[in-house]
Parts: structure tokens; sequence; C-alpha cells
């Protein structure tokens, strides 16, 4: 069982920045695939980011490329997600996620039902 908290989140202006993280402790870290995922009120849980067991290969939606980076420290069993240039569309629900199956397509990363372990969330709000 993987038990994920993140912290980090709260109240920012548009333009600023913020930095989630996911502890996942008690567990072979490296062993798992790791994610971040969000929902907005009203809206699905959408894809954010993803990286893989080693943090070699890393994955971005396309609303979050080039302002959010996703790392690891598998020596510290942590998942970071580095937030810039944030927009008021960036605000939800931020979830981290994982998984310890292979992921063989680099879709697999995208997908939320490959995910099977899930945090309690994080909220991020950016005001204009």
């Amino acid at each position: 069982q993987v038990r994920l908290v993140e912290s980090g989140g709260g109240l920012v202006q548009a333009g600023g920045s913020l930095k989630l993280s996911c502890p996942a402790p008690g567990v072979t870290f490296n062993s798992y695939t790791m994610g971040w995922f969000r929902q907005a009120p009203g809206k699905e849980r959408d894809f954010v980011a993803a990286i893989s067991r080693s943090g070699v290969n890393r994955y971005y939606g396309d609303s979050v490329k080039g302002r959010f980076t996703i790392s690891r420290d598998n020596a510290k069993n942590t998942v970071y997600l580095e937030m810039n240039s944030l927009k008021p569309e960036d605000t939800a629900v931020y979830y981290c996620a994982a998984n310890i199956r292979t992921f063989y397509r680099d879709t697999d990363y995208y997908r939320i039902e490959n995910y099977n372990y899930w945090g309690q969330g994080t909220q991020v709000t950016v005001s204009s």
C-alpha cells in the first residue's frame, strides 16, 4: 500500500510560482511511476505531468509545458511539481498518483486509469 500526501498548495497571484511535494514513505519508491493530475470545479481530472521510475523520462500536458517541471528524489521518496508562470486557469485541486506497473508506451503515462494510488489532493488557487 502506498500512502501519498500532497503539500505545497496555496493562493498565489497570476505569474507567481508554487512547488508541490508528495512523499511516499515506507515503500521502494524507485519502483513506482509517479504522476500529477488536477481537477477544477465541475471538470474531469486531467493529466498534468508524469515521471518514470528513474526520473529520466518526463511527460507533460500541453497546457503546462514550459511552465511546470516534475522531478523526483528517490533517496527522499518524494516527487515534486514546480509550477511557474501560474495562470488563473491553473486553479484546481492537484493530486499525486503512483503506479508500480511497468509502462511500455509513452501514452501509458498520460492515462488516469493506469494509476492506482492517489493522494487526497492539495488546492492551488491562482488569482488574476
